[in-house]
């Protein structure tokens, strides 16, 4: 069942144009991997899914419901949990305080969250400022799922930290996965991206320009359309 339907969006940064007729869908369960070179849109048109950047045309339904005059607070409250580029954990508040600030009833408890993420569970009373970056994606991770969300959207999933704690972020998105959850990812690192994903969605220029299955990626689109 199809929980996202995005459809020939445009979205403009004042009179900037950004997105050109962006086409994405998301079924329940599915992860599906948003891809391209840095700069071609895959940011805006997150920040349009949640509302952050209203598109200028086009439509975006989320569970049957079409979300272009929600307020992002709204979007949110539908089941869109968001883990922002750059992480932006509330800096001045306990990671129990961040775990907790945005909690709403769900399966995702705090005792759930603290069993995937570990270390968050060891280091719950200390400000989310102290932390060190791979700490910091945990609970922009945990945050989200606080929420109780049915998609779960992850932008730079784990771009900018160390090995050891990519593979953790990655054994958790494969477990999300396990559990059914429905995730739209971002992320450079293909060869864990494209395992955990089932389909790929790529933009260039502000476009869809390529959509399939994982297994259909092959090196000449990847070179094509994700190469440096």
């Amino acid at each position: 069942m199809m929980l996202l339907d995005i459809k020939d969006i445009t979205t403009y940064y004042g009179a900037s144009q950004a997105l050109f007729g962006v086409e994405l869908t998301i079924d329940e369960g599915e992860v599906v991997a948003l891809m391209g070179r840095n700069g071609m849109g895959k940011s805006t048109t997150i920040k349009s899914i949640c509302n952050l950047m209203p598109p200028k045309s086009g439509h975006i339904v989320f569970g049957g419901k079409n979300t272009q005059r929600l307020p992002p607070y709204k979007v949110a409250r539908l089941g869109v949990g968001l883990v922002p580029e750059g992480r932006r954990c509330f800096p001045n508040l306990s990671v129990h305080e961040n775990l907790v600030a945005a909690a709403r009833p769900g399966p995702w408890t705090l005792e759930k969250v603290n069993a995937l993420f570990p270390r968050l569970d060891e280091r719950r009373d200390q400000m989310a400022k102290s932390l060190s970056g791979g700490e910091q994606q945990m609970l922009a991770i945990g945050r989200a799922l606080m929420t109780n969300p049915r998609l779960l959207i992850l932008d730079e999933a784990t771009e900018g930290l160390a090995p050891v704690i990519r593979q953790d972020i990655w054994r958790a998105i494969r477990q999300l996965k396990a559990e059914g959850l429905s995730i739209l990812v971002v992320d450079k690192t293909l060869s864990e991206l494209l395992p955990v994903a089932d389909r790929c969605v790529v933009i260039e220029n502000g476009r869809t320009v390529w959509q399939g299955v994982s297994s259909d990626l092959t090196a000449d689109i990847q070179d094509r359309y994700l190469g440096i």
